[in-house]
C-alpha cells in the first residue's frame, strides 16, 4: 500500500514537471492561429534568405513617442523571464510588451495572439522601431512569441527587444537562425 501512494506522488510530480516544461516550450503561447493573409490581403511571411537580405524602407527617423517606448523597453534589459510575469521582477514576452506600451499610455491585449491582431499588418521590409514582431517558437503558424523592433541596421538587419525564456529581456536579431525560422509577421500599433 505504501509503494502505491509513492507511485501516485511520483506521477503527480512528473506531471507537474511536464506541465511546467510545456509552458516554457510554448513561451507566450496562444490559443489562436494567425492567418498569413491579414487585413492588407498580402502574405507577409518571409523566411530565411528573404530576412537576411532585407531592402529596408526605414529612413532612420524615429518619433519622440517611439523613442520613449524604446527607452522604456531598454530599462528592462536583463530582467529575468517569468511565465505570466508583467513586472520588473520578471516578464514573459507579452507581459513585457504590455508593460512597455502601458508606460507610454498605449494599451495592448495581454496575450501575444491577440496582440498579433492589433494594429496594421505590415511587410517586414516596412518595419520600423516600435513595431511588433511575432514568432511561432513551437513551430507551425501559431503565434507564441512577440518582440518590439528596436533598430534596423544600415544593411537592413532588424533587431528586436523581447523577453526570452532563456536570457530574460534581451535584444536579438532576425538574422539569428532561430528567430529567422520562427518569424511569422509584423504589426504596427503606434
Amino acid at each position: 500500500m505504501g509503494s502505491g501512494l509513492f507511485e501516485k506522488k511520483l506521477s503527480i510530480k512528473q506531471l507537474s514537471v511536464l506541465l511546467i516544461v510545456s509552458a516554457f516550450v510554448v513561451s507566450c503561447g496562444s490559443s489562436k492561429n494567425v492567418s498569413s493573409n491579414k487585413k492588407s490581403g498580402s502574405k507577409t511571411v518571409a523566411k530565411s534568405e528573404n530576412l537576411r537580405k532585407l531592402d529596408s524602407k526605414f529612413d532612420g527617423n524615429v518619433s519622440r513617442s517611439i523613442n520613449d517606448v524604446l527607452k522604456d523597453a531598454e530599462k528592462y534589459l536583463g530582467t529575468p523571464y517569468r511565465f505570466g510575469g508583467n513586472t520588473s521582477s520578471g516578464f514573459d514576452c507579452s507581459g513585457f510588451t504590455v508593460k512597455v506600451f502601458e508606460e507610454n499610455a498605449f494599451n495592448l491585449p495581454r496575450r501575444s495572439s491577440d496582440q498579433a491582431e492589433t494594429g496594421e499588418n505590415i511587410d517586414i521590409r516596412d518595419v520600423k522601431p516600435g513595431d511588433l514582431l511575432f514568432f511561432a517558437t513551437a513551430g507551425g503558424s501559431r503565434v507564441s512569441h512577440v518582440g518590439i523592433v528596436h533598430d534596423i541596421g544600415p544593411d537592413g538587419e532588424v533587431k528586436f527587444i523581447h523577453a526570452s525564456t532563456s536570457k530574460g529581456v534581451v535584444i536579438s536579431s532576425l538574422n539569428e537562425k532561430y528567430w529567422n525560422k520562427a518569424y511569422l509577421h509584423a504589426q504596427r500599433v503606434l
